[in-house]
């Protein structure tokens, strides 16, 4: 065990952090104001968290670090820049998915590097220490912005001065007692960007969401069937949504990502409707492996799918949607159905619902045949 002082001890992690990739390092008290919780408890009573039930399960333990551990006396937060020089083309044949999914998991990039991180400072300071990627109840955002490296903006999402909304974040508890850095504030001023560019209008105020309107949510952590006047709003985005983040005027500061994983993947990349239309569960486990958007599952991504095509307007797609009318999933068939209702014609789509709906097992199905045509 070396000894040093604690400013030492922090630039030693920095620059350790630094050179495994981080591009922001920060340190904060492991601790959190009560205003933390009690945002999170109004969050949770008015439902705005949907069928997201974790998070009421664990919201003693996300809403303070020292419930979580309570040997933790510093949490060092990280960033990493994931920027993209790229931008979805708007094609309504092809789908449009959230930038910090179209390369591999952060998940795993991430945790590779903090696992090394949290090896070094345990071996040269020996203090215990506990490393967490999204995946444990802590709440990354308040800690960030304790920390210093942004602040949550309008949208709720970090606002960085350097890396505009692009940072992926990670988080380090540790039984070191270090000095915490000053924490950043909020720079937002007037600007609105954010609110008004939300196609579902999710944000009932300023740095206030409606996670069952916003399509991220809808997309990526609602298991069900999406409300039916939301669709239209969702267009061709099949996986997440950036658009409160890609209009944010900090974001001219923001370069391309240096790490190569979390560029494009070249099939990630604007992709074909109709190819991943007809992707069965074994081709959609091959196609996302190594990435985020694998933990939907195959059923509840081409729901999204189809809810692409039914907004397309393009009757070169109304082949994939007819297919799908005999999937397994019932959550695939309702919106199928749905799709073709948007595609063809009323008469056709009466002649079809004549020879589908008796046979069909399912009441949300049904609904979906029985609901009037647009």
């Amino acid at each position: 065990m070396q000894t040093s002082t604690p400013e030492a001890i922090k630039d030693a992690i920095r620059a350790e952090a630094r050179a495994l990739g981080f591009e922001a390092v920060r340190f904060t008290r492991a601790s959190l104001p009560d205003t933390t919780s009690r945002h999170l408890q109004n969050f949770l009573a008015e439902g705005r968290h949907g069928d997201m039930d974790w998070l009421a399960r664990t919201a003693e333990r996300r809403a303070s670090p020292a419930v979580l551990w309570p040997d933790a006396r510093t949490v060092v937060m990280l960033g990493a820049n994931y920027a993209s020089a790229g931008a979805s083309t708007g094609d309504p044949l092809r789908g449009a998915i959230s930038v910090y999914a179209r390369g591999d998991d952060y998940h795993d990039v991430l945790k590779s590097r903090l696992k090394v991180l949290a090896g070094s400072v345990s071996a040269r300071h020996g203090a215990d220490v506990k490393l967490f990627v999204d995946t444990a109840p802590v709440m990354e955002k308040p800690l960030a912005e304790a920390a210093g490296l942004g602040w949550q903006g309008k949208h709720t999402n970090l606002v960085s001065r350097e890396f505009g909304s692009w940072l992926f974040l990670g988080a380090l508890f540790t039984t070191l007692d270090l000095p915490a850095d000053a924490p950043e504030t909020d720079h937002c001023g007037a600007c609105r960007r954010c609110l008004d560019a939300c196609p579902t209008q999710a944000f009932t105020a300023p740095y206030r969401i409606d996670a069952r309107r916003c399509i991220s949510y809808l997309t990526i952590e609602h298991k069900g069937h999406i409300a039916e006047e939301l669709r239209p709003a969702i267009g061709n985005r099949i996986y997440g949504c950036d658009d409160c983040l890609a209009v944010c005027p900090w974001n001219k500061f923001a370069s391309e990502a240096r790490e190569a994983r979390f560029h494009a993947r070249a099939e990630l990349e604007d992709p074909a409707l109709a190819d991943l239309a007809r992707l069965d569960d074994a081709h959609f486990r091959a196609l996302f492996r190594g990435s985020p958007i694998k933990r939907t599952g195959r059923d509840r991504f081409v729901r999204n799918v189809l809810i692409a095509i039914g907004n397309s307007g393009e009757p070169r797609l109304t082949d994939e949607a007819r297919h799908l009318i005999a999937d397994a999933s019932p959550l695939v068939r309702a919106m199928a159905v749905w799709a073709l209702k948007r595609l063809i014609e009323p008469a056709e789509f009466d002649r079809l619902r004549a020879a589908c709906v008796l046979a069909e097992p399912d009441a949300d199905v049904q609904r979906e045949w029985s609901s009037p045509t647009p």
